[in-house]
């Protein structure tokens, strides 16, 4: 069984390199409070820039709670992480989806992020399920990523 991959897409005004670093290391600013999975409601979110580094979320207490990983580390054209959330979204060090993030600066100095959320058929018999839930997150979340790249061009 194949499922379409979730591909969500939002164009900033930021550079390629600051719309990168927007998504990549301000995670924890931009996602939306109270959609995480550890105990308590995350602080921050970090992306451990290099392959191997862990993408994980931390709570106020600073107790960590693993979401995956980095695969790919390519600023500022592309992000790859290692999904490791199962279908009761709890870490599983077994199970890998790719999220992938590119990064398309446009002729206006804008970027063009893209999303892409693959292998979703690894969910095995909770995948459509799972598929749905996530194609139900992925667009919100993309715009608040797209809400706050918009406020640190304001900021300016």
């Amino acid at each position: 069984m194949s499922i379409v991959p979730i591909v969500q897409s939002v164009t900033v005004r930021l550079s390629q390199q600051r719309a990168f670093d927007a998504f990549a290391t301000q995670m924890g600013r931009w996602w939306k409070p109270g959609m995480t999975i550890g105990a308590s409601p995350h602080a921050d979110i970090v992306i451990e820039p290099e392959p191997g580094g862990r993408w994980f979320e931390r709570d106020a207490d600073g107790i960590e709670t693993d979401w995956g990983k980095v695969i790919d580390w390519d600023p500022p054209q592309r992000l790859l992480l290692g999904w490791q959330l199962d279908a009761s979204f709890a870490f599983d060090p077994d199970l890998v989806t790719e999220v992938e993030i590119r990064f398309d600066g446009q002729d206006d100095g804008s970027t063009q992020v893209t999303l892409e959320h693959r292998l979703l058929e690894r969910f095995g018999p909770s995948a459509q399920k799972v598929a749905e839930s996530l194609r139900g997150g992925w667009p919100g979340l993309m715009q608040l990523f797209a809400d706050f790249a918009q406020s640190q061009e304001d900021a300016r």
